[in-house]
């Protein structure tokens, strides 16, 4: 029953309908031993005894969509006609880095919720595609971390959502119900007074040599805006009459930024390049800055502020408004958050002020209900009465 090809493969030959059918069971090495791989032949030739056609259900289920099928039409006709370019890039690599590797082979219909686990699993450890059982052999690494699982277990409910609306999965079937999400540690790094100032310098410093760069970085922190929205900011979209910025797309959809003086003076010492729509113009003509992130390092270890991000000066904006007194409702509307939820991570800055204010009204009550010095006390004199 062993035939010898680049390894011992473990195959059964019957005959079905008069046609002469191959079956293979398996390579050599656990599970299949000789012993094994006969067991296996005889649950094989019994299913023919009793009139099936294993061959004819092996190649049915071949030609049912796999979720690599899934993960193409998913890109063709979902996410390319509903989300974002940005969005659909971090699609595209998730599923290159995980789906494809750890379960592209599976057949829609059968995928299920211990399949859904194990990939979350292997996909926080960074474990190899050769772990998983339906994995390709390789021994690359697969980027991981909790939230990359969690970001993965996102993309497939959604993409097993739409296979039960394609009709490749019963309704009702998404094996990503009640699969629990890792806990993830929310990074909010917040410039302070101090850190602010080093930066300030190191700005000051570079202008000359880093103007695009230094200009980008000033905007984010005089307007809180994310760093797409500022490296592809086009002079249309800048109205410093009226001390605005219409973005006609981002994040969130249309969206308006209202620029501060600061802000303004940015733009205005921004030189505008011929045949550049761009704002924050790059080396090559008619084209954005497309690497501050680069240049950024640079500067941040300047400043002394190793490993502050970019999209932390978004942050020290919220930090900056909270500290001012601003309520949660007017930060979210400077930053342009679509939900209050995602403002809510500022509810404690935001309440730095309330909590001053709290505590000098209950200081003044307190200073009020205590007794007064005994030196400060003038006794009471009682009129004389005049004697008869």
């Amino acid at each position: 029953m062993a035939r010898q090809r680049d390894s011992r493969v473990y195959v059964l030959k019957a005959r079905i309908g008069g046609r002469q059918r191959w079956f293979s069971i398996g390579e050599h090495g656990s599970p299949w031993t000789p012993d094994t791989a006969r067991a296996r032949a005889r649950e094989i030739l019994g299913e023919i005894a009793t009139g099936r056609d294993p061959a004819a259900v092996r190649d049915t289920l071949r030609r049912r969509p796999t979720v690599a099928d899934l993960c193409e039409r998913y890109l063709a006709e979902y996410a390319s006609q509903h989300k974002k370019a940005s969005s659909c890039k971090t699609d595209a690599a998730n599923i290159r880095h995980h789906l494809l590797p750890l379960l592209g082979r599976l057949n829609v219909a059968e995928v299920s919720r211990a399949d859904i686990d194990r990939l979350k699993r292997l996909v926080r450890e960074g474990k190899t595609a050769a772990d998983f059982r339906t994995g390709p052999r390789g021994r690359a690494r697969v980027r991981g971390g909790s939230g990359a699982a969690n970001r993965c277990l996102a993309l497939l409910s959604k993409m097993f959502g739409l296979a039960e609306q394609w009709g490749w999965r019963p309704d009702a079937s998404n094996p990503c119900r009640h699969i629990a999400r890792y806990a993830e540690r929310k990074v909010e790094r917040f410039l302070s007074t101090q850190e602010l100032g080093r930066l300030g310098e190191v700005l000051r410093a570079r202008a000359a040599t880093v103007p695009s760069a230094v200009a980008a970085i000033r905007l984010l922190l005089f307007t809180g805006a994310r760093l797409e929205e500022v490296l592809g900011l086009r002079w249309d979209a800048v109205d410093l009459e009226r001390s605005l910025l219409r973005l006609a797309d981002s994040k969130t959809g249309a969206k308006v930024i209202y620029l501060s003086a600061p802000a303004k003076q940015v733009l205005a010492g921004i030189p505008r390049l011929q045949g550049n729509p761009y704002v924050i113009a790059g080396a090559l003509a008619g084209r954005p800055l497309v690497n501050l992130e680069k240049t950024w390092r640079r500067i941040r270890e300047a400043s002394g502020l190793p490993g502050v991000r970019l999209h932390d000066l978004r942050h020290s904006f919220a930090s900056a408004a909270a500290a001012g007194g601003q309520s949660l409702l007017v930060i979210g509307r400077l930053l342009g958050h679509r939900s209050s939820l995602t403002t809510e991570r500022y509810a404690h800055l935001a309440a730095d002020p309330i909590r001053h204010a709290n505590d000098a009204t209950a200081e003044h009550i307190a200073g009020a209900l205590q007794p007064r010095k005994a030196e400060s006390i003038t006794p009471i004199r009682r009129p004389r009465t005049q004697s008869t």
